[in-house]
Protein backbone atom coordinates (compact mmCIF):
# COMPACT_ATOMS: atom_id res chain seq x y z
CA UNK A 1 0.00 0.00 0.00
CA UNK A 2 1.90 2.70 -1.26
CA UNK A 3 1.54 6.24 1.28
CA UNK A 4 0.80 9.73 -0.12
CA UNK A 5 2.81 11.42 -2.27
CA UNK A 6 3.30 15.13 -1.37
CA UNK A 7 5.06 18.08 -3.31
CA UNK A 8 7.37 17.70 -0.49
CA UNK A 9 8.60 14.79 -1.09
CA UNK A 10 8.60 15.10 -4.80
CA UNK A 11 10.95 18.26 -4.60
CA UNK A 12 13.48 15.78 -2.14
CA UNK A 13 13.25 13.01 -4.56
CA UNK A 14 13.72 14.51 -7.52
CA UNK A 15 15.94 16.87 -6.12
CA UNK A 16 18.21 14.02 -5.04
CA UNK A 17 17.65 11.99 -8.62
CA UNK A 18 18.72 14.98 -10.85
CA UNK A 19 22.14 15.51 -8.49
CA UNK A 20 23.65 11.73 -9.15
CA UNK A 21 26.42 11.08 -11.73
CA UNK A 22 26.40 10.68 -15.30
CA UNK A 23 28.59 9.59 -17.87
CA UNK A 24 30.19 12.70 -19.53
CA UNK A 25 27.60 15.05 -17.43
CA UNK A 26 24.91 14.13 -19.72
CA UNK A 27 21.97 13.36 -17.28
CA UNK A 28 20.35 10.99 -19.40
CA UNK A 29 17.29 10.94 -17.28
CA UNK A 30 13.15 12.24 -17.33
CA UNK A 31 10.66 11.42 -14.48
CA UNK A 32 7.16 10.92 -13.98
CA UNK A 33 4.38 11.49 -11.24
CA UNK A 34 2.05 9.29 -12.11
CA UNK A 35 -0.69 7.34 -9.64
CA UNK A 36 1.62 8.57 -6.86
CA UNK A 37 4.83 7.14 -7.45
CA UNK A 38 7.77 8.04 -9.60
CA UNK A 39 8.77 6.76 -13.12
CA UNK A 40 12.06 6.74 -14.15
CA UNK A 41 12.73 7.04 -17.86
CA UNK A 42 15.64 6.84 -20.24
CA UNK A 43 16.41 10.34 -22.56
CA UNK A 44 18.17 8.64 -25.31
CA UNK A 45 18.57 12.03 -26.75
CA UNK A 46 21.74 11.92 -24.11
CA UNK A 47 23.15 8.75 -25.47
CA UNK A 48 26.70 8.82 -25.89
CA UNK A 49 27.17 6.99 -29.49
CA UNK A 50 30.53 6.79 -29.43
CA UNK A 51 31.75 5.25 -25.95
CA UNK A 52 28.32 4.00 -25.55
CA UNK A 53 26.45 2.25 -28.16
CA UNK A 54 24.49 -0.17 -26.34
CA UNK A 55 24.18 2.20 -23.41
CA UNK A 56 25.43 0.36 -20.61
CA UNK A 57 26.66 3.88 -18.94
CA UNK A 58 23.55 5.09 -19.57
CA UNK A 59 21.80 2.68 -17.62
CA UNK A 60 24.43 2.71 -14.42
CA UNK A 61 23.69 6.32 -14.12
CA UNK A 62 20.20 5.85 -14.50
CA UNK A 63 20.54 3.32 -11.83
CA UNK A 64 22.53 6.01 -9.60
CA UNK A 65 19.50 8.32 -10.02
CA UNK A 66 17.34 5.77 -9.05
CA UNK A 67 19.09 5.17 -5.82
CA UNK A 68 19.58 9.16 -5.08
CA UNK A 69 16.10 9.10 -5.48
CA UNK A 70 14.99 5.93 -3.40
CA UNK A 71 17.63 7.64 -0.68
CA UNK A 72 15.84 10.98 -0.20
CA UNK A 73 12.48 9.26 0.02
CA UNK A 74 13.94 7.18 3.13
CA UNK A 75 16.12 10.00 4.32
CA UNK A 76 12.56 11.79 4.40
CA UNK A 77 10.74 9.06 6.52
CA UNK A 78 8.94 7.12 3.84
CA UNK A 79 9.99 3.23 2.64
CA UNK A 80 10.82 3.58 -1.16
CA UNK A 81 8.92 0.56 -2.74
CA UNK A 82 11.03 -0.36 -5.94
CA UNK A 83 7.95 -1.76 -8.62
CA UNK A 84 8.87 -3.83 -11.34
CA UNK A 85 8.37 -2.31 -14.39
CA UNK A 86 8.20 -3.79 -18.61
CA UNK A 87 11.30 -4.43 -19.55
CA UNK A 88 12.12 -2.93 -23.52
CA UNK A 89 10.63 0.76 -22.92
CA UNK A 90 11.90 3.73 -21.79
CA UNK A 91 10.42 3.42 -18.24
CA UNK A 92 13.32 1.72 -16.44
CA UNK A 93 12.22 1.94 -12.75
CA UNK A 94 9.26 2.96 -10.74
CA UNK A 95 9.61 3.66 -7.16
CA UNK A 96 6.59 4.52 -4.84
CA UNK A 97 5.86 5.40 -0.83
CA UNK A 98 5.60 2.67 1.73
CA UNK A 99 4.89 3.03 5.19
CA UNK A 100 6.80 5.97 6.94
CA UNK A 101 9.24 4.58 9.30
CA UNK A 102 12.65 6.41 10.87
CA UNK A 103 15.43 6.45 9.11
CA UNK A 104 18.15 4.39 10.03
CA UNK A 105 21.85 6.71 11.39
CA UNK A 106 23.20 5.67 8.39
CA UNK A 107 20.41 6.12 6.07
CA UNK A 108 20.68 9.72 7.22
CA UNK A 109 24.47 10.20 6.78
CA UNK A 110 24.39 8.98 3.19
CA UNK A 111 21.48 11.22 2.01
CA UNK A 112 23.10 13.98 3.52
CA UNK A 113 26.47 13.37 1.61
CA UNK A 114 24.47 13.63 -2.08
CA UNK A 115 25.00 17.23 -2.56
CA UNK A 116 28.32 16.66 -1.73
CA UNK A 117 29.87 13.56 -3.74
CA UNK A 118 31.61 14.85 -6.51
CA UNK A 119 34.50 13.18 -9.11
CA UNK A 120 37.54 14.10 -8.58
CA UNK A 121 40.48 14.30 -11.34
CA UNK A 122 43.30 15.42 -9.17
CA UNK A 123 46.04 14.01 -7.92
CA UNK A 124 45.78 12.07 -4.34
CA UNK A 125 48.03 12.61 -2.49
CA UNK A 126 46.83 11.81 1.40
CA UNK A 127 48.48 8.51 1.70
CA UNK A 128 46.43 4.98 1.37
CA UNK A 129 42.58 4.54 1.46
CA UNK A 130 42.66 2.45 5.18
CA UNK A 131 41.43 -1.47 4.67
CA UNK A 132 39.00 -0.56 7.27
CA UNK A 133 37.19 1.83 4.93
CA UNK A 134 37.69 -0.29 1.88
CA UNK A 135 35.84 -2.94 3.25
CA UNK A 136 33.25 -0.54 4.20
CA UNK A 137 33.37 0.19 0.43
CA UNK A 138 33.09 -2.99 -0.46
CA UNK A 139 29.94 -3.81 1.48
CA UNK A 140 28.44 -0.94 0.43
CA UNK A 141 28.35 -2.44 -2.99
CA UNK A 142 27.57 -6.25 -1.52
CA UNK A 143 24.55 -4.60 0.09
CA UNK A 144 23.03 -3.61 -2.95
CA UNK A 145 23.43 -6.51 -5.29
CA UNK A 146 27.43 -6.17 -6.70
CA UNK A 147 30.42 -7.54 -5.77
CA UNK A 148 33.37 -4.62 -5.63
CA UNK A 149 36.72 -5.77 -4.94
CA UNK A 150 40.44 -4.17 -4.16
CA UNK A 151 42.66 -4.30 -6.87
CA UNK A 152 46.19 -6.14 -5.94
CA UNK A 153 49.69 -4.64 -7.80
CA UNK A 154 49.29 -7.28 -10.60
CA UNK A 155 45.65 -6.77 -11.41
CA UNK A 156 46.41 -2.73 -11.00
CA UNK A 157 49.06 -3.59 -13.51
CA UNK A 158 46.86 -4.80 -15.91
CA UNK A 159 44.06 -2.35 -15.66
CA UNK A 160 46.68 0.70 -15.84
CA UNK A 161 47.89 -0.82 -18.80
CA UNK A 162 44.47 -1.89 -20.55
CA UNK A 163 43.38 2.02 -19.42
CA UNK A 164 46.86 3.39 -21.31
CA UNK A 165 45.79 1.45 -24.72
CA UNK A 166 41.86 2.08 -24.80
CA UNK A 167 42.79 5.83 -24.06
CA UNK A 168 45.27 5.71 -26.83
CA UNK A 169 42.72 4.53 -28.87
CA UNK A 170 40.43 7.06 -28.23
CA UNK A 171 41.68 9.53 -28.55
CA UNK A 172 42.58 8.59 -32.31
CA UNK A 173 39.27 8.26 -33.17
CA UNK A 174 37.65 11.51 -34.54
CA UNK A 175 34.44 10.00 -33.61
CA UNK A 176 35.67 9.82 -30.41
CA UNK A 177 36.84 13.40 -30.19
CA UNK A 178 33.70 15.22 -31.33
CA UNK A 179 31.57 13.32 -29.39
CA UNK A 180 33.47 14.47 -26.24
CA UNK A 181 34.31 17.72 -27.17
CA UNK A 182 30.54 18.28 -27.72
CA UNK A 183 29.97 17.49 -23.97
CA UNK A 184 32.64 19.80 -22.73
CA UNK A 185 32.89 22.56 -25.27
CA UNK A 186 31.83 26.16 -23.86
CA UNK A 187 28.42 27.71 -25.00
CA UNK A 188 27.51 29.92 -22.51
CA UNK A 189 25.71 28.96 -19.41
CA UNK A 190 25.43 24.83 -19.38
CA UNK A 191 23.42 23.13 -17.35
CA UNK A 192 24.90 19.67 -18.41
CA UNK A 193 28.24 18.33 -19.78
CA UNK A 194 32.10 19.05 -17.90
CA UNK A 195 32.71 22.19 -17.17
CA UNK A 196 36.64 23.63 -17.80
CA UNK A 197 37.19 23.61 -13.72
CA UNK A 198 36.42 19.84 -13.46
CA UNK A 199 39.10 18.84 -16.39
CA UNK A 200 41.62 17.66 -13.82
CA UNK A 201 45.15 18.51 -14.71
CA UNK A 202 47.11 15.77 -17.26
CA UNK A 203 49.05 13.63 -15.50
CA UNK A 204 52.98 14.08 -16.24
CA UNK A 205 54.96 10.84 -15.73
CA UNK A 206 52.33 9.05 -13.68
CA UNK A 207 50.24 5.67 -13.94
CA UNK A 208 47.21 6.82 -13.81
CA UNK A 209 45.26 7.29 -17.21
CA UNK A 210 43.03 10.41 -16.49
CA UNK A 211 40.48 10.98 -19.57
CA UNK A 212 41.58 14.65 -21.52
CA UNK A 213 38.28 16.10 -21.45
CA UNK A 214 40.74 19.40 -22.79
CA UNK A 215 40.84 18.03 -26.58
CA UNK A 216 39.71 21.06 -27.44
CA UNK A 217 41.59 23.48 -25.45
CA UNK A 218 45.78 24.59 -26.92
CA UNK A 219 47.93 22.28 -24.91
CA UNK A 220 49.47 25.42 -23.33
CA UNK A 221 46.11 25.85 -21.58
CA UNK A 222 46.19 23.01 -19.94
CA UNK A 223 47.85 22.23 -16.30
CA UNK A 224 49.77 19.10 -15.99
CA UNK A 225 50.47 17.10 -12.53
CA UNK A 226 51.90 14.44 -10.79
CA UNK A 227 49.75 12.14 -9.79
CA UNK A 228 49.97 8.94 -7.66
CA UNK A 229 52.91 6.13 -8.80
CA UNK A 230 50.34 3.03 -7.73
CA UNK A 231 46.85 4.54 -7.64
CA UNK A 232 44.58 2.81 -5.60
CA UNK A 233 42.08 0.80 -7.93
CA UNK A 234 38.74 -0.77 -7.15
CA UNK A 235 36.48 -2.56 -9.70
CA UNK A 236 33.17 -3.00 -9.47
CA UNK A 237 31.36 -6.23 -11.09
CA UNK A 238 27.96 -7.87 -11.41
CA UNK A 239 26.48 -10.53 -12.00
CA UNK A 240 25.43 -10.59 -15.80
CA UNK A 241 25.41 -7.87 -18.04
CA UNK A 242 22.25 -6.60 -19.31
CA UNK A 243 20.13 -3.84 -18.85
CA UNK A 244 18.93 -4.90 -15.47
CA UNK A 245 22.15 -5.75 -14.44
CA UNK A 246 23.63 -2.62 -15.58
CA UNK A 247 20.58 -0.70 -13.68
CA UNK A 248 21.60 -2.50 -10.40
CA UNK A 249 25.31 -1.59 -11.18
CA UNK A 250 24.38 1.81 -10.57
CA UNK A 251 22.62 1.77 -7.72
CA UNK A 252 25.25 -0.21 -6.33
CA UNK A 253 27.98 2.11 -7.62
CA UNK A 254 25.79 5.13 -6.29
CA UNK A 255 25.98 3.90 -2.91
CA UNK A 256 29.53 3.30 -2.94
CA UNK A 257 29.98 6.53 -4.13
CA UNK A 258 28.54 8.31 -1.39
CA UNK A 259 29.68 5.93 1.26
CA UNK A 260 33.15 7.32 0.24
CA UNK A 261 31.73 10.79 0.46
CA UNK A 262 30.85 10.23 4.00
CA UNK A 263 33.89 8.95 4.56
CA UNK A 264 36.10 11.53 3.20
CA UNK A 265 37.39 9.54 0.06
CA UNK A 266 37.57 11.15 -3.26
CA UNK A 267 36.60 8.96 -6.41
CA UNK A 268 37.54 9.18 -10.05
CA UNK A 269 36.24 6.48 -12.29
CA UNK A 270 38.73 5.32 -14.68
CA UNK A 271 35.88 4.11 -17.47
CA UNK A 272 38.41 3.97 -20.80
CA UNK A 273 38.61 0.42 -20.78
CA UNK A 274 35.22 -0.67 -20.22
CA UNK A 275 34.27 1.24 -23.06
CA UNK A 276 36.21 -0.70 -25.82
CA UNK A 277 34.63 -4.06 -26.51
CA UNK A 278 37.29 -6.23 -26.57
CA UNK A 279 39.15 -5.41 -23.57
CA UNK A 280 36.63 -5.24 -21.61
CA UNK A 281 35.97 -8.94 -22.47
CA UNK A 282 39.73 -9.53 -20.74
CA UNK A 283 38.20 -7.83 -17.43
CA UNK A 284 35.77 -10.47 -17.19
CA UNK A 285 35.77 -13.64 -15.59
CA UNK A 286 36.26 -16.95 -17.49
CA UNK A 287 32.78 -18.41 -17.67
CA UNK A 288 31.32 -14.94 -18.66
CA UNK A 289 29.48 -15.17 -15.63
CA UNK A 290 30.51 -11.74 -13.66
CA UNK A 291 31.01 -8.57 -15.64
CA UNK A 292 33.13 -5.10 -14.61
CA UNK A 293 30.76 -2.44 -14.70
CA UNK A 294 33.35 0.31 -12.99
CA UNK A 295 36.71 0.95 -12.13
CA UNK A 296 37.37 3.33 -9.27
CA UNK A 297 40.24 5.33 -8.11
CA UNK A 298 40.36 6.60 -4.65
CA UNK A 299 42.08 8.06 -2.20
CA UNK A 300 42.34 11.32 -0.19
CA UNK A 301 43.12 14.84 -2.04
CA UNK A 302 41.42 18.37 -2.36
CA UNK A 303 38.18 18.71 -3.00
CA UNK A 304 36.36 18.59 -6.58
CA UNK A 305 34.49 21.43 -8.24
CA UNK A 306 30.57 20.85 -8.89
CA UNK A 307 29.45 20.54 -11.79
CA UNK A 308 26.04 21.69 -13.27
CA UNK A 309 22.77 19.97 -13.33
CA UNK A 310 19.38 20.46 -14.85
CA UNK A 311 16.80 21.66 -13.05
CA UNK A 312 13.98 19.01 -12.20
CA UNK A 313 11.46 20.85 -13.63
CA UNK A 314 13.10 20.52 -17.01
CA UNK A 315 13.56 16.83 -16.36
CA UNK A 316 9.96 16.04 -15.97
CA UNK A 317 7.88 14.34 -18.14
CA UNK A 318 4.86 16.53 -18.73
CA UNK A 319 1.16 15.25 -18.15
CA UNK A 320 -0.94 14.46 -20.72
CA UNK A 321 -3.12 17.85 -20.32
CA UNK A 322 0.20 19.84 -20.01
CA UNK A 323 1.35 18.86 -23.46
CA UNK A 324 -2.01 20.10 -25.15
CA UNK A 325 -1.64 22.96 -23.70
Amino acid sequence: MSGPLTDRSIAAGLGAAVAAPSIHNTQPWRFRIRDGGFDVLADHDKGLDVIDPHRRAMYLSLGAAVFNLRLALAGAGHTPLLVPVPAGGDQVARVELGPRRMPAQGTRLLAAAIPRRRTNRRPFQGGLVPAGTVEELCAAAAGAGSALTALDPSGRNAVLGLTWTADARQRNDPAYRREIIAWTAPGGFRHDGVPLEAFGPRPAMSAVAVRDFGLALPPDERQTARFEADPQLLMLRSLGDDRAAWLRSGQALQRVLLTATVRGVAVQPMTQALEVPDLRRTLADAQGRWWPQMILRIGYGPAAPTTPRRPASACLVPRPWQRRA
